[in-house]
């Protein structure tokens, strides 16, 4: 069996998973442009970079409970999301853009997890 440094493997696998993040919400954004008008192709776009922030967030969190934790201010760290879910809700309402595809970019980190969690199975060593 390879041993393997854990912080190298963590680091590899959430650089991957922005990666996944970053071509599933492209991806959809076109996809949902195509089937449905541009105005729901911004819409996933808008949900799949929330999705990719959250997702940032809650590395921030694990970061912070590990053997060498950072300290983030979790003020900042609220008042940065509660920013950025204002601004998303504001564009999503004025521009008229589409809830569901909105909702649908949201779970492109989910989604992302999960194939990096398949991949994993397939290719570990």
């Amino acid at each position: 069996m390879i041993q393997r440094n854990d912080d190298e493997f963590y680091d590899r696998v959430v650089r991957r998973i922005g990666w996944i993040i970053l071509a599933l919400g492209l991806t959809g954004a076109i996809g949902a442009g195509v089937w449905k008008g541009a105005a729901s192709g911004l819409a996933f776009l808008i949900g799949a970079a929330i999705s990719y922030a959250s997702f940032r967030g809650w590395r921030r969190v694990v970061d912070a409970l590990g053997p060498n934790p950072k300290k983030p201010n979790p003020a900042l760290y609220v008042l940065r999301l509660g920013a950025v879910l204002a601004g998303a809700w504001v564009i999503i309402k004025f521009l008229g853009l589409n809830l569901a595809a909105a909702a649908l970019g949201l779970l492109v980190s989910g989604a992302a997890v999960i194939l990096e969690i398949i991949y994993e199975l397939i290719y570990a060593s």
